[in-house]
């Protein structure tokens, strides 16, 4: 049975580092080892995994294939092996991602506690405004808002965020109160991520104007600098709310809550360290949303 893993771990160490030598560093083996792995997997295979130059190394068309296939086997390979320990306590490498204000503020926070608790696990936790792909990046977990698209995983409601549209009290004495969504053309709006706002029974707004970020810190400090109106989460708003240095606007009009999930690839033995997190996220998560917003400082400095 141990001949049909050989070179597998080597090959996705490869393909996750991007080089022979930073998969071998990784794997705690040389980086001949990892190569003659890697050589001898093909020859079994009957494939190249990797195209190879002097200076680059990238995926053939089968190795990104395999490489999809390696990943969820070894992982399903750990998790029944977790799953089948006398104990039942978390246990082994948790990979996460989410954003990063989100990340920073708020997940961080309950990975602290959950690692503290449980001290045989390990935890890396990446930050990316984008969306990365769980299975072939090799992640366990993903914090994701809005509407989910794939299949292979599996989406767990873990909390929601209100949004809220807001300018400084500057900017609107200058420009006025939009009163009504049509009043925001001929605004100028701050953007961020997201194309369309966002507001009640389904309506939307395409924002225009001269400011975009895929950073909310960068669309809100745009925000209060008086440089126009902008749509985000309400706990980047609620402490400038508080101290009157943003106004919310079209109040009447915020769209439902939009949900926050708890994202990981569809497993035939959903492992204890994932199983555990997630439920330890759907009891706090949604407290530190609603009820420990972004200090001012963290925000601005």
């Amino acid at each position: 049975m141990s001949g049909a893993w050989d070179g597998i771990e080597e090959f996705v160490s490869v393909a996750r580092a991007g080089s022979f030598t930073g998969a071998a560093r990784s794997f705690g083996a040389s980086v001949t080892h990892m190569s003659r792995s890697v050589s001898r997997l093909e020859a079994r295979l009957g494939s190249q995994l990797f195209h190879r130059t002097t200076r680059s190394l990238s995926l053939t068309e089968a190795g990104r294939h395999f490489f999809e296939t390696g990943s969820r086997l070894i992982a399903e390979r750990d998790d029944a092996i977790a799953a089948m320990t006398a104990s039942s306590s978390p246990r082994g490498h948790l990979r996460i991602t989410c954003s990063y204000t989100l990340g920073e503020q708020f997940i961080g926070p309950i990975l602290r506690g959950y690692a503290q608790e449980y001290p045989e696990i390990a935890i890396t936790c990446d930050l990316d405004n984008d969306v990365v792909d769980l299975i072939r990046d090799g992640y366990d977990l993903a914090i994701r808002t809005g509407h989910l698209e794939d299949s292979r995983l599996v989406a767990t409601r873990v909390a929601s965020r209100a949004m809220v549209t807001v300018a400084s009290p500057g900017y609107l004495a200058e420009h006025g109160v939009p009163l009504r969504i049509g009043d925001l053309k001929g605004h100028a709006c701050l953007m961020g991520s997201n194309s369309l706002w966002q507001f009640a029974r389904g309506e939307t707004f395409r924002p225009e104007g001269r400011w975009k970020a895929n950073s909310g810190i960068m669309v809100l400090e745009a925000a209060l600098e008086g440089m126009g109106l902008c749509q985000l989460p309400r706990f980047y708003a609620a402490p400038h709310l508080r101290t009157g240095a943003l106004r919310e606007v079209l109040s009447a009009e915020c769209p439902e809550d939009e949900p926050i999930w708890a994202v990981y690839p569809r497993p035939k033995h959903l492992s204890p360290k994932v199983s555990t997190l997630v439920e330890r996220l759907r009891a706090e998560l949604q407290g530190r949303l609603s009820g420990e917003d972004i200090p001012a400082t963290a925000l601005t400095g």
